[in-house]
């Protein structure tokens, strides 16, 4: 955690459940322990706009409680490029990269409600496709937590994994 902290001097959100942020460059948006939730990161490749949502649930058509639009995938997608559109960014220079949507518990009950995970990941690249962004990377789903860097520089996303190692995509 001091490593992260360390490197975020300037220009450094770190991201909580149900939040999301856009900066300009130069910036890095970090997530520190995905489970089941998805960091959706969108990345304007010419102006070096990034974008970062930290996804708790897929669909705000299933909560009464909806207002917060950075904790749905359906309305965390539309907000995140609103906001980027808002720095400066256009939706036709714009590519999405996704991590987590882990398992992190089993269930004697498979149906797909306990799924969460799954149905975040889902949700995710339904709302991407919806406004025609492309997924160019991913890290999702298995059964442990990530943390994940996204840096505006060249749009690379660092996952950090308990127990799998460190990639890049």
């Amino acid at each position: 955690m001091s490593e992260i902290i360390d490197k975020c001097v300037n220009n450094c959100i770190k991201v909580g459940m149900g939040e999301l942020y856009a900066l300009n460059h130069p910036g890095m948006l970090v997530i520190v322990g995905l489970g089941s939730c998805v960091g959706l990161g969108l990345y304007d490749i010419k102006k070096k706009i990034i974008g970062l949502a930290h996804v708790m649930l897929p669909s705000s058509l299933q909560e009464k409680s909806n207002s917060n639009k950075g904790k749905f995938a359906d309305t965390a997608t539309i907000k995140l490029l609103d906001e980027m559109i808002k720095l400066g960014a256009s939706s036709n220079n714009i590519i999405a990269k996704l991590a987590g949507g882990a398992q992190m518990f089993s269930f004697s009950d498979s149906s797909d409600i306990m799924k969460i995970g799954e149905r975040n990941i889902s949700a995710a690249k339904k709302a991407l496709g919806e406004l025609k962004i492309e997924v160019v990377s991913e890290d999702t789903g298995g059964n442990y937590g990530r943390t994940i860097e996204f840096y505006s520089d060249d749009g690379t996303m660092i996952v950090k994994t308990f127990g799998s190692g460190i990639k890049m995509i």
